[in-house]
C-alpha cells in the first residue's frame, strides 16, 4: 500500500464543496491526484467549476493530515480502498458520473465487485408480508436457478436487510451500502447481519470514519446502491422515499429498473404501481421475470434443463398431488384436495414429503408452488 498516494486519492474527497464530479475534472486537468494539491491559487482558478473559495480549500493542506489518519484507520482494521483509477475498483462505478473517487470495502475476502450478475434491491423501512415473502421468494428462486449472482442494498430497515439475510440465507454475496463510515454501525441492531456480510460479502461506503451523522449521507449513498448493480428492484414504497430516489437515480445510469405490483390501495405499493404506471420500472412477480429482462434465462437453459430432466420416483398419490400443483405453478391446499379427492390430512402428509425432497415450497396461506427448476 502506498500511503502516501492513498492519502492524496483519500484527501481530495474530503475538499470543501468539491463532488465526485469536480474531483475527477481536477484529477484530468492537473494531470492526477497529487498534483492537484501542488496547484496554485491561481492555477487553480483557471479550471472551469474551481472559484476562489474552492481553490483556497484545496492549497489548504490541512485535508492531508486529516487523510493520513484516515490512511492509518483503514489499515489497521483491514479496510480496503479502491481508487475510481484502479483496475479493481467497481466497473459499473466506472460509468457513473459521480461514483465516488474512493470506496471504501471491508470484506474477509478478496471480494470482486466486478461479477457478472448483480441487482439491487431496495424498499420501505416498514415491509409488510408481502414485502417479505416477494422479496425472499424472488431471490431464493434465482438462487434455486442457477444464477450466481450478487444481492446489493443499504442494510436499512425492512426491504433492505431482508434481501441481506435472503442472500446470507442461500449462500450468495450481498453487500450493504453504508452511509456512514465504517467506524460505526446503523442500525445498530443490524451489527450482527452485518458481520455475516463481512464475512460472505462486504460492506462498503464512500464516507471516512468520523463522518458527520447526517440523514442526507443515506441518500447519497443511494447512487452507489444504484450504480454497482445492472438492475434495481424496488418491492415495496410508499410514494416518496429513498427508495424511488434510487429508482430514479438508476434510470439516469441506463439501467434496469424493476418493481412489484401492489394493490391499489396499499400504502407501501403505491410508489411501485406509480414506478409501472409511468413506464419508469419493468413489472416483476417472479424469479422468472427477472431472468427475462436481464436476458439471464438462456444463459442457465442447461441448468433448468439438468433439473427438469430430475425427478425422483414417487408414490401414484404423490404423482397426482404434485401434477395439480404443475398444472399451475402453485396451488392451496384445499383445492389440492379436491382435485385429488383425497382427504386433507393425507395431502398434507404428502406434501410434506414433496417439500422434504425439494419438490414443492410452501408459501404464506398454505399456497404451495413447484420448486424452481421443476
Amino acid at each position: 500500500m502506498n500511503h502516501e498516494l492513498l492519502a492524496y486519492q483519500i484527501g481530495i474527497g474530503m475538499i470543501p464543496r468539491i463532488g465526485s464530479i469536480n474531483a475527477k475534472r481536477l484529477i484530468a486537468y492537473c494531470g492526477g491526484v497529487e498534483a492537484v494539491f501542488k496547484q496554485s491559487e491561481k492555477a487553480l482558478m483557471q479550471i472551469p467549476g474551481i472559484g476562489l473559495v474552492t481553490a483556497r480549500g484545496i492549497a489548504n493542506q490541512d485535508v492531508l493530515d486529516r487523510a493520513k489518519r484516515e490512511v492509518e484507520f483503514i489499515e489497521k482494521h483491514g479496510i480496503k480502498a479502491y481508487f475510481y483509477l484502479d483496475s479493481d475498483y467497481p466497473s459499473r462505478l466506472k460509468n457513473c458520473e459521480d461514483g465516488p473517487i474512493v470506496l471504501f470495502s471491508k470484506s474477509r475476502t478478496n471480494f470482486d465487485f466486478n461479477q457478472q450478475k448483480i441487482i439491487s434491491i431496495v424498499g420501505t423501512r416498514s415491509i409488510t408480508d408481502y414485502g417479505i415473502d416477494m422479496c425472499n421468494s424472488i431471490i431464493e428462486d434465482l438462487v434455486n436457478r442457477g444464477h450466481g449472482l450478487i444481492v446489493v442494498s443499504g442494510l436499512a430497515y425492512g426491504v433492505d436487510v431482508c434481501a441481506h439475510k435472503a442472500a446470507l440465507r442461500h449462500g450468495i454475496p450481498t453487500v450493504g451500502v453504508l452511509g456512514h463510515g465504517l467506524d460505526i454501525m446503523y442500525p445498530s441492531v443490524h451489527r450482527r447481519v452485518a458481520k455475516e456480510m463481512v464475512e460472505q460479502g462486504a460492506l462498503v461506503t464512500d464516507f471516512p470514519s468520523e463522518s458527520n451523522f447526517d440523514r442526507k449521507n443515506f441518500i447519497k449513498r443511494n447512487r452507489i446502491i444504484a450504480g454497482l448493480s445492472d438492475a434495481t428492484l424496488v418491492v415495496e414504497s410508499a410514494e416518496s422515499g429513498g427508495s424511488l430516489i434510487t429508482a430514479d437515480i438508476a434510470q439516469s445510469y441506463n439501467r434496469e429498473v424493476f418493481a412489484i405490483p401492489g394493490l391499489a390501495k396499499s400504502k407501501y405499493s403505491k410508489g411501485c404501481n406509480l414506478l409501472i404506471k409511468t413506464n419508469k420500472a419493468a413489472l416483476v412477480e417472479s424469479a422468472q421475470d427477472v431472468e427475462f429482462q436481464l436476458g439471464w434465462e438462456t444463459a442457465n437453459s442447461s441448468f433448468s434443463q439438468q433439473q427438469l430432466s430430475f425427478v425422483p420416483d414417487l408414490t401414484p398419490d404423490e404423482q397426482k398431488v404434485y401434477n395439480v400443483i404443475k398444472e399451475f405453478g402453485q396451488e392451496v391446499i384445499d383445492v389440492i384436495c379436491f382435485k385429488t379427492n383425497m382427504p386433507v390430512a393425507k395431502v398434507s402428509s404428502i406434501l410434506l414429503n414433496l417439500e422434504f425432497a425439494g419438490l414443492v415450497n410452501c408459501r404464506p396461506g398454505k399456497v404451495f408452488t413447484l420448486a424452481r427448476g421443476r
